[in-house]
């Protein structure tokens, strides 16, 4: 492709709205053009982009034992009120009614697509002899971004490869399972991404059911933990603290449990500048339901609970932080005032718990706090879990090294659904003795475009983007210093037709605009391979040849310069094939 005959409208100023580096940049490299919160239109260079990381998804896809097919975006409301994801979704589901002769029909856009193949899978599988099956797309999906911001990380439409599996054992969902998350790892190596699998929440089936592969980057949304001696990593949701039960032992010099005032002060930092105290000195008592049943959860005061890690510690199916009104039956006291010193209910506690000596906690009376609260002298556990959130410093629950905490773009996600689509939406299936079964499922998801905008958010400079050879819009860019000069154009168009005919995806910059001026257009746009035409290197019988990352030129003989380019191009690519 020509320059001039494309489409590369490059900015020279930092758009204002743009808050961190990858949305800076897709928009000056002529990438992305926004059409309105949450929405954008991907233009030439951005889109060849954009397809290539689609043929890197597909093909090892299709390795992986994976069939293509391409379901609606447009989906029926009867489904998600089926598997009851209606409500859960709320406002993210973009739903709407649309008159079909004399009535009203009730849709929806497809935020995901576990009903709808579910829903396939249910009217054409019938035998375990059909099974295990695999299938994907590479599908657009809408979702009511409330807050979209950073460019295309957080967008309302996006493109998503989304992969389920049917299995008649979870002995075969594990052998599928394993193959997707290798076929994740080969992806993503392929794509120039620095990425670290993460164990996630777990599915309905149990164990280690689900993984994240997140990109660690400065300004990702996700924080993840991670220990740098074993490899440890985890999202916050399901991140271990490595921290073991303690031994309750109140000390004989315990101060004495007091009772003191402390008018409107409901929250760990009112009660905290009131008492003079530190966070780490209190305690947390936040009450739930765990299956409808209120239990008080203790909670280091300068920790946050975490609601996954409370539910298996309770073994509950649902957990959920109780109403207003179970908490004063549970207290006597209004909200912001719970402690555990004589509540009504079971209570449990995070491992830090019982360290905290003389403890402030609520006095489950209005506008009072007790000090001294000591465990097993004050008041009494059913035990002690791991029921925070992990963060740097703490010990790592494999070896004996310490969590760091990182932030991180989540490209990708592996998931063991178990049954809970397939019993919703009946899809069963027949064994060798003619029992039925519901089938057992799992879902693999990849943001494509989120390959895109996580390589421009971790690989660029001062100057542009730095593309992989492998998602890079093209993979050579012929720059002649002067397009009025005959022989310099002369020898520029005999490299670019004979690249293309070496299978090179190429494009030359033909404007007739200064050397300076497309050298940096050349350093935004970040294509890996250079080659410049100038007409005294000509007189030498010499061309040169850069790599975007590298500080000089290679002057390299005009007879031997399509060889060299091709070569390095070649090995550029055998660089990022996985080992």
């Amino acid at each position: 492709m020509r320059w001039t005959q494309t489409f590369i409208p490059t900015m020279k100023e930092v758009p204002a709205d743009a808050e961190i580096p990858s949305h800076r940049l897709m928009l000056r490299a002529g990438l992305i053009r926004q059409l309105m919160a949450g929405a954008y239109t991907y233009l030439p260079l951005g889109h060849r982009a954009l397809r290539k990381a689609e043929a890197v998804v597909r093909e090892e896809m299709e390795l992986a034992g994976a069939v293509e097919l391409l379901m609606p975006a447009l989906q029926p409301i009867e489904l998600f009120e089926k598997t009851g994801r209606k409500d859960a979704f709320g406002n993210v589901l973009i739903q709407f009614d649309v008159t079909r002769r004399d009535h009203e029909v009730h849709l929806a856009l497809g935020p995901t697509h576990e009903e709808v193949v579910t829903d396939l899978i249910s009217r054409q599988i019938s035998s375990y002899r059909q099974l295990p099956l695999t299938v994907f797309q590479i599908q657009t999906k809408f979702r009511n971004e409330e807050r979209p911001r950073f460019g295309v990380l957080r967008t309302s439409e996006f493109q998503m490869k989304d992969a389920y599996s049917f299995s008649t054992s979870v002995e075969q969902l594990n052998e599928i399972y394993d193959r997707m998350y290798a076929a994740y790892c080969r992806i993503f190596t392929r794509c120039g991404l620095s990425y670290v699998p993460v164990e996630a929440e777990s599915g309905p089936i149990g164990g280690d059911a689900s993984h994240e592969f997140m990109v660690p980057a400065g300004n990702g949304e996700d924080s993840i933990v991670r220990c740098a001696t074993c490899g440890y990593a985890a999202n916050l949701e399901r991140a271990e603290t490595g921290r073991a039960a303690a031994g309750i032992v109140p000390a004989n010099d315990a101060a004495e449990l007091q009772k003191v005032d402390t008018p409107e002060a409901t929250s760990i930092e009112q009660v905290s500048r009131m008492l003079k105290c530190q966070p780490e000195q209190m305690i947390k008592t936040l009450i739930y339901l765990a299956d409808g049943k209120p239990v008080a959860v203790l909670i280091r005061g300068d920790h946050e609970a975490n609601e996954g890690k409370i539910r298996r510690a309770l073994d509950a199916t649902d957990v959920e932080l109780a109403d207003e009104a179970t908490i004063e039956e549970v207290t006597n006291a209004p909200v912001g005032f719970a402690g555990p010193v004589g509540i009504n209910c079971p209570v449990i506690a995070d491992h830090d718990v019982p360290l905290i000596r003389d403890a402030i906690t609520g006095a489950n009376a209005a506008d009072a706090h007790y000090t001294g609260v000591n465990a097993g002298r004050d008041y009494q556990l059913e035990g002690t879990f791991d029921l925070r959130d992990a963060g740097a410093g703490d010990p790592c629950p494999r070896c004996e090294g310490t969590l760091e905490q990182v932030h991180g773009i989540e490209v990708g996600h592996v998931f063991k659904l178990g049954t809970k689509y397939s019993e919703s939406l009946g899809a069963e299936f027949l064994d060798e003795n003619e029992k039925r079964h519901p089938i057992i499922m799992g879902c693999y998801g990849i943001g494509v475009n989120r390959i895109i905008a996580s390589l421009a958010e971790t690989s660029h400079d001062d100057n542009g983007l730095i593309w992989p050879i492998s998602i890079a819009p093209y993979e050579a860019l012929i720059i002649p210093l002067n397009t009025s000069d005959e022989e310099v154009m002369k020898e520029a168009d005999r490299f670019y037709h004979e690249l293309k005919q070496r299978g090179i995806d190429v494009l030359m910059d033909d404007r007739d605009a200064r050397p300076g001026f497309k050298f940096k257009d050349a350093d935004l746009v970040g294509i890996p391979f250079r080659l410049v035409v100038g007409g005294r290197g000509l007189k030498e019988g010499l061309v040169e040849i850069k790599h975007r990352t590298e500080e000089e030129p290679q002057k390299v003989p005009l007879a031997d310069a399509l060889d060299i380019l091709v070569a390095r191009i070649e090995e550029a690519h055998a660089a990022l094939e996985p080992a």
